[in-house]
């Protein structure tokens, strides 16, 4: 997927939820939710989770889906 489809598709206030994700530095589990603050110019999509956590994710690289908001 490219940047631009990426940031059509994951606008900023879109709902997220977390399927899983590979990264060993992060407590994110499976189920968690956040919002997506903005997608940078490589693609990553950054998160304001619920949780407080702020980890971005990779579409592609990360298991994430959209929430119906």
């Amino acid at each position: 997927m490219d940047v631009k489809t990426i940031k059509q598709k994951y606008q900023p206030g879109t709902r997220i939820e977390l399927i899983n994700t590979d990264d060993p530095h992060t407590k994110l589990q499976s189920g968690e939710r956040g919002t997506v603050d903005f997608v940078d110019d490589i693609g990553q999509v950054h998160i304001i989770w619920d949780c407080g956590s702020r980890l971005a994710l990779i579409p592609g690289e990360d298991q994430f889906k959209k929430l119906k908001n």
